[in-house]
């Protein structure tokens, strides 16, 4: 059994309901395939970069989707009549593949790139005014009495 009990940090963590959900998701993911290998770098504070190895694929075999702090990028190859071909070793693999990324909040994808067989997606957490820290002014409203 892989539950997580996490009723104690309901004592100081507030909103964070959807923890347990994000990590069953996350556990989903983790039983992908291990096609096609990818990196996730931190390129600087709330820039990051993922970094598919489709090596095989044109651009237009692959597609991005970003839905939902979901990111799913596809790749499928063209049918072309293939000719029959005899390998004496295959490891380039030309195969169609599925891979999920969950996203933070926030976190957009702000473009994508294909050099050298690398798929290159670039993400930006962009935090509204609103979320930003802010100061509060001690005794900056009265409260009304009846």
């Amino acid at each position: 059994m892989r539950t997580i009990d996490f009723s104690p940090l309901h004592r100081s963590f507030i909103g964070f309901d959807h923890l347990a959900s994000l990590i069953d998701t996350a556990n989903r993911n983790e039983k992908q395939s291990g096609f096609p290998p990818y990196n996730i770098e931190l390129l600087e504070e709330n820039k990051y970069r993922i970094t598919m190895a489709v090596a095989g694929f044109t651009e237009s075999e692959l597609a991005i989707e970003s839905e939902n702090n979901n990111l799913k990028v596809t790749g499928t190859k063209a049918n072309k009549d293939k000719i029959e071909r005899n390998f004496i070793h295959q490891g380039i693999a030309e195969r169609n593949f599925e891979r999920k990324f969950q996203l933070g909040d926030h976190v957009k994808v702000m473009g994508a790139d294909m050099v050298n067989g690398l798929l290159h997606i670039d993400l930006e957490r962009e935090i509204p005014e609103a979320m930003k820290p802010r100061q509060i002014k001690i005794g900056g409203s009265k409260l009304i009495e009846n």
